[in-house]
């Protein structure tokens, strides 16, 4: 990569919170004034988000997957907070939801699941620990996809058969798991060996900044048309968006502290906890009944926006509720 090349992606990394957010708005904008774009853009989510995490299993080396499993404090305390925390969080939440169903099921969809993508931005920006986040992400995908239909049943009860069939789900774990996760490992492998693989992984991990960007920009798009007479679902869950985001905040740090973690990886914690996945999950609201995909989509995409926003908050907030220890106290100890 010449100098100027990695100048630019240095530039893209240094202000990706104003691109994403930047994307948002295009999206918003695009979707508003070309709605006919929407059902086509809709087909491309797949595609764009296959890709996106692609480039990101690609930043995990197998070997520090491996590695990962064996980081017990840090593993169990993600664990702990996104799949036994956060479903009680969400159990507290679920009786202020509206009856309608499809918003039931698109708020537990989007809230029952970890994000895997953009939180390794906003917890490095926050001074997380990244890197133990990003090679924990493979195995918080894989638990999300396999507990999700047991919490689905836990909220929803008998009637969740008529409504959430296994083929999406299937379909989402090989595709956006399993394909992008191998391919990744196997350009690894083609790196460690030749220098054309080398050149090859190099070029695709400097696309991070634009493959997030131009996910957001898809999704955003593809779904604004369908607002149309869905306001009203996307004033009521708002609120139980913004409240589950500052009550991970705190249950985030008091799990961090229950496991002795340091602070970066504290913060990586509190950051787990507290951002969805939204993208991912998207798919599978999509492939819903039609009476109810619209409005189980409108949700999850509402989640995203109010997100982003409180990303932005977290990443000046969470030092101050996650501080690193002072230096000087550190060395008197």
């Amino acid at each position: 990569m010449s100098q100027e090349q990695r100048g630019l992606v240095e530039r893209m990394e240094d202000h990706q919170v104003a691109i994403y957010l930047g994307a948002m708005a295009l999206g918003g904008l695009l979707g508003w004034a070309a709605p006919a774009a929407g059902p086509g853009l809709e087909h491309a989510i797949n595609p764009v988000l296959g890709a996106l995490l692609f480039v990101t299993f690609l930043q995990v080396p197998a070997k520090d997957l491996l590695r990962s499993l064996r980081d017990g404090r840090f593993l169990s305390a993600a664990l702990t907070v996104n799949f036994v925390v956060v479903p009680l969080v969400v159990a507290a939440l679920f009786t202020f939801l509206p009856t309608d169903q499809a918003v039931r099921v698109g708020v537990l969809l989007v809230l029952l699941c970890p994000c895997v993508d953009y939180v390794i931005v906003f917890s490095g920006l926050a001074g997380g620990d990244s890197r133990r986040l990003l090679a924990a992400t493979p195995l918080l995908l894989v638990a999300q996809m396999l507990l999700l239909p047991g919490f689905l049943y836990l909220f929803m009860g008998p009637d969740l058969g008529n409504i959430v069939k296994a083929g999406p789900f299937l379909q989402a774990f090989l595709f956006l798991i399993v394909t992008p996760l191998a391919l990744a490992w196997a350009l690894q492998a083609w790196a460690a060996r030749r220098p054309a693989g080398q050149t090859v992984s190099s070029a695709a991990t400097t696309t991070m900044v634009p493959l997030m960007a131009a996910t957001l920009i898809t999704v955003v798009a593809s779904q604004v048309p369908k607002l149309n007479g869905r306001l009203g679902d996307v004033a009521a869950v708002i609120p139980v968006y913004a409240v589950f985001l500052i009550v991970m905040a705190f249950t985030g740090r008091l799990v961090a502290h229950l496991f002795r973690l340091d602070a970066p990886a504290s913060r990586a914690v509190v950051f787990t906890g507290a951002t969805r996945n939204s993208l991912v999950v998207l798919p599978l609201a999509l492939a819903l009944p039609d009476d109810l995909a619209v409005a189980a989509a409108v949700v999850v995409v509402t989640q995203t926006l109010v997100e982003v926003i409180g990303m932005v908050a977290y990443v000046r907030l969470i030092p101050r509720l996650v501080p690193a220890p002072d230096r000087t106290s550190v060395m008197a100890g």
